[in-house]
């Protein structure tokens, strides 16, 4: 039998758990991959899957500056693949450490969630896609039976419980 969940979780809380779903899912598309994955062109003008990893975490940097009070935008030049990967679940833990942390939000759950986070979770699909495409694809999964614990926020995640 599973838990009883409250009825509501704070807007803080439910960010939280939204940034372990997107540690869940992205360490699922940055694994495993091969060298020439990261630079993989699916089109004229299309980012390359290292240039989207490269932004994924400048979105990451960017929610926390606006958590902390201090928004600043940056866009970084892609590092290789290993070190871009370790770069966004640095980038995701430093955004879920100062969520846990009884510092003052400066910007509301709701935008946190609406701007960075949720542009995140689009470009993780992306990444996704890219490798189906790279003919390199992920298994499907059934999220909503995946094991997310809010501030597991790592590249370290349970293993599936059903992947088709």
């Amino acid at each position: 039998m599973s838990a009883m969940l409250p009825d509501t979780l704070s807007g803080r809380d439910l960010l939280r758990h939204c940034l372990a779903t997107i540690a869940y899912r992205a360490s699922k598309v940055v694994r495993d991959v091969p060298n020439d994955f990261a630079n993989f062109q699916p089109g004229r003008d299309a980012r390359t899957p290292v240039q989207i990893l490269a932004h994924l975490g400048d979105l990451l940097e960017w929610g926390l500056s606006m958590a902390k009070g201090q928004p600043n935008w940056h866009n970084s030049q892609p590092l290789a693949w290993p070190e871009e990967s370790r770069r966004f679940f640095d980038c995701l833990q430093r955004f879920d450490d100062y969520l846990a942390s009884d510092e003052p939000l400066h910007a509301s759950p709701e935008k946190l969630f609406q701007g960075p986070a949720a542009d995140v979770l689009n470009h993780v699909g992306q990444i996704a896609m890219l490798r189906r495409l790279a003919g390199i694809p992920i298994k499907g999964e059934n999220y909503y039976k995946a094991d997310i614990t809010t501030g597991n926020v790592g590249p370290n995640q349970p293993n599936p419980k059903l992947e088709f």
